[in-house]
């Protein structure tokens, strides 16, 4: 079994909640985006993807010579997204999917979960707190095929509670798992 590893960024939504495109909302004086590019190590993996319907997102991506892909209808959902970054993947035992609302995630926190996944590649992956699963999650290529059946708003979750019994976790600081969907909860995390 392969166990070599992809990383799809998936910064494509619409952040209708948010309201603008929150991908360039700041925290502690960087954008939401350029954290999350950040927190990809790498060298962990052998391509990254990066999923976005934003010009200057496809900009930052190829600065990091992370492959830019463009999702010309973010409108049809994570699905869509999920779609692109696997094709652009293309052959991997394994892919990381980030998303880009977790401002705090620590590279280290994707290291180690891509190490962990590599001592287990016939399972699914995930930061958690407390038990909790969050992102990112990696997937084996099993799933691929399931990934790729998913319909609009359905992502990774519609998997991961089909195969409970394939899930391992690896516990983080609960601030690292927190996601921004709104201004408020933008300004909550600066302070």
């Amino acid at each position: 079994m392969t166990k070599t590893l992809g990383c799809v960024v998936m910064a494509a939504g619409n952040a209708r909640r948010f309201g603008e495109n929150k991908l360039a909302a700041g925290v502690r004086g960087q954008s939401l985006i350029l954290r999350a590019l950040e927190a990809v190590p790498a060298e962990e993996f052998e391509a990254v993807a990066v999923v976005t319907q934003y010009p200057e997102v496809l900009e930052l991506a190829e600065r990091f010579r992370f492959s830019a892909v463009r999702n010309a209808h973010p409108d049809w959902g994570i699905s869509h997204t999920i779609r692109l970054g696997l094709e652009a993947l293309g052959d991997c035992g394994g892919a990381c999917f980030l998303v880009s609302d977790q401002p705090l995630l620590r590279r280290e926190s994707v290291r180690a979960l891509a190490e962990l996944w590599r001592a287990r590649p016939d399972k699914i992956a995930a930061l958690a707190h407390g038990g909790v699963r969050g992102n990112p999650c990696i997937f084996p290529a099993r799933f691929f095929p399931e990934l790729l059946s998913l319909t609009e708003g359905h992502g990774g979750n519609t998997v991961i509670r089909r195969h409970e019994e394939d899930l391992i976790l690896w516990e983080v600081p609960e601030e690292e798992l927190t996601d921004v969907d709104t201004p408020e909860a933008l300004r909550k995390l600066d302070r």
